[in-house]
């Protein structure tokens, strides 16, 4: 077996946002050994590096990370790029029903690696909670043996922070594919209410508008779900479903509808391609960890863009060893912007504006859209 001494030390710090508490050099040691085993033992990578004017020699003494040559996220649209570490291990696919699938292989150690930032963000967050039962409603698809979209996977593992009562899904089997089950959405919502156990509501933002929409429509009485229940959205949103609502008005009638307070309802971002998560602050700000790096990319030529410029994003993180996505970058356009965040946070943290371009690349979220529409 193959280790990662600096790697799996930098994944496991168990205070992702405390700068301070970063030993000096790790992250620097971390990526030079993730990338040497790659350009060692992960076909093509080493050509890649060498393409983009860097040899293997340079590895062990860069401290600048945006110089790594990162790969589109769409390229594993394309190809799968795996090293020899991704043999018979779990593979994950980024869109929801059809359309061009990123399929990512995550081996052990690097879904563990993942896995434990999410717990130590839940930790931080005051979010694990294995004494206090909760009600679960996740706008994500309901288990089946074949389902290995990497939205589904990560609701599946949210709800081991808090002990599950009951479970709720929004997108019901058929046996033909999913179904969006608005209607079993609300009843869902109203029974829990009458239980008085927290909620965790987990999932993409369109389709809990949506049940928040039709609560409306069929002037349905506000709910008061439990103290201490959280909403913890991810996924995007997507013009088919009538188009992106600010995520303020999200959480303003969530607050209103649902009675949960808007410094417990989270956006989080992530991809299929980079399991590192971002997860708001209680000022709604995605910070950056200290498991990684981010860069805002100029579309044109990938040139680093100073704070408060806008670009595509792009991270950098040593966590994965069955891929070459150590870095990245993504079809979003943001703004980075310096640790100057009212939340008190040391990190940087970036602002999301949309994804780029107008291409047929398709999301989980564009999946869910048109479940949206189709019912």
């Amino acid at each position: 077996m193959i280790h990662f001494p600096h790697a799996d030390a930098l994944c496991a710090l168990p205070h992702p946002y405390a700068v301070d508490s970063l030993p000096t050099g790790l992250f620097d040691k971390a990526m030079a050994e993730i990338s040497l085993f790659h350009s060692h033992h992960t076909p093509g990578y080493e050509h890649w590096l060498n393409a983009n004017g860097l040899s293997v020699d340079d590895l062990e003494h860069l401290a600048d990370w945006s110089r790594l040559p990162p790969i589109y996220a769409n390229y594993f649209k394309q190809r799968r790029l795996l090293s020899p570490t991704a043999e018979d291990a779990l593979e994950l696919t980024s869109s929801g029903t059809s359309g061009q699938k990123s399929r990512m292989r995550y081996d052990e150690r690097s879904m563990a690696a993942a896995q434990g930032m999410v717990a130590n963000i839940f930790e931080h967050y005051g979010w694990s909670t294995p004494d206090a039962p909760c009600n679960y409603l996740l706008f994500s698809h309901e288990p089946e043996a074949a389902n290995r979209l990497g939205t589904a996977y990560t609701d599946q593992f949210l709800c081991r922070f808090a002990p599950a009562n009951r479970v709720a899904y929004a997108l019901r089997r058929t046996g033909k594919g999913h179904e969006f089950d608005v209607f079993g959405v609300i009843s869902a919502l109203h029974s829990f209410a009458e239980e008085g156990l927290p909620v965790r509501i987990f999932g993409f933002p369109a389709l809990l508008w949506h049940v928040l929409e039709r609560m409306c429509e069929t002037a349905m009485q506000d709910l008061r779900l439990a103290p201490g229940s959280l909403v913890f959205l991810g996924g995007g949103w997507k013009k088919q479903a009538a188009g992106e609502i600010p995520r303020q008005l999200v959480y303003a009638r969530i607050t209103r509808q649902l009675g949960i307070e808007p410094r417990r309802c989270r956006d989080g971002y992530g991809a299929v391609e980079h399991a590192v998560p971002y997860i708001e602050c209680a000022h709604h700000r995605f910070h950056v960890p200290v498991y990684s790096k981010v860069f805002v990319r100029h579309p044109s030529d990938f040139s680093v863009q100073p704070f408060g410029e806008p670009g595509l994003l792009s991270f950098v993180s040593p966590y994965i060893s069955s891929s070459p996505a150590h870095a990245v970058v993504m079809s979003d356009l943001a703004t980075l912007h310096p640790a100057n965040c009212e939340c008190g946070l040391q990190t940087q943290w970036f602002e999301l504006h949309g994804r780029a371009g107008t291409s047929a690349s398709r999301s989980c979220a564009m999946a869910a859209a048109e479940m949206i529409k189709e019912n």
